[in-house]
């Protein structure tokens, strides 16, 4: 499974707790959770099945906010979000957009800050999935 510019992590955990730990780490680093968007409990309101399937939405205004004022359409990419979803075979796992791709795709200049995302999301998918 891939898609460019998406970095994808196998859990050694079950959707419910890479979900906790994930909350915790994006907690431990000082971001707020904005929002977490339940695929499949949304599925189960209508008839329909989905194995679970979740998104969290997290970030630091701080830090998004002047991209936002320098390139306005890095807004549709931001907050950071990380998907965490169960496969057909019960294996979980956790998504998340690469920096540098999102970089590119607004055509932003890169002043050093991709590489602090890069370890950040990196350090906060190995928490969740470790």
């Amino acid at each position: 499974m891939s898609a460019e510019g998406l970095r994808v992590l196998p859990s050694l955990h079950g959707p419910a707790e890479t979900l906790d730990r994930l909350e915790a780490a994006v907690t431990r680093h000082g971001m707020t959770i904005f929002a977490r968007i339940d695929h499949g409990a949304a599925a189960k309101k209508v008839g329909l099945e989905l194995r679970p399937t979740v998104v969290v939405f997290f970030g630091n205004p701080r830090a998004g906010t002047p991209a936002m004022q320098a390139t306005p359409t890095v807004a549709i990419d931001l907050p950071m979000r990380m998907l965490i979803w169960q496969d057909d075979k019960d294996a979980t796992w956790l998504a998340y957009n690469e920096p540098a791709w999102l970089f590119r795709r607004h055509g932003l200049v890169d002043d050093g800050s991709a590489d602090v995302m890069v370890d950040v999301l990196a350090s906060i998918g190995g928490e969740a999935t470790g």
